[in-house]
């Protein structure tokens, strides 16, 4: 059973916080690579920051470094990211993401890497 299921999306003004959740079924949640993308209207979708399975490897992408943190709760099979300092430029969808078991690996903020998606949260920064 495949599942992710993202909340915590909202909107909330410059220098403000949010934390995104997301839940995922076991069988994804194991996937090893667990990650959060974004996609603003008119680009691509782009990594955030990924987290490895035992949550010891954790990656940024430069843009958010220092201000965002990926974390995971095995016990409740849920990922999340907490988002501090954010700006208008963070404003997008945002999209929870399971490695899965096979494909190619280009890297753990590659869209490619990626087998499972959510449904995405929206996150307005004004």
């Amino acid at each position: 059973d495949v599942q992710l299921v993202e909340s915590g999306g909202g909107s909330v003004q410059a220098g403000g916080s949010l934390r995104l959740s997301c839940a995922a079924s076991e069988y994804t949640y194991n996937s090893n690579f667990m990650g959060w993308f974004r996609q603003a209207p008119g680009k691509e979708r782009e990594g955030v920051a990924s987290i490895t399975s035992g949550g010891v490897g954790t990656y940024y992408a430069d843009s958010v470094k220092g201000r965002f943190t990926i974390s995971r709760d095995n016990a409740q099979n849920t990922v999340y990211l907490q988002m501090n300092s954010l700006k208008p430029e963070d404003t997008a969808m945002y999209y929870c993401a399971a490695r899965g078991y096979g494909g190619n690996w280009y890297g753990p903020l590659e869209k490619a890497s990626y087998g499972y998606w959510g449904q995405g949260t929206q996150v307005t920064v004004s």
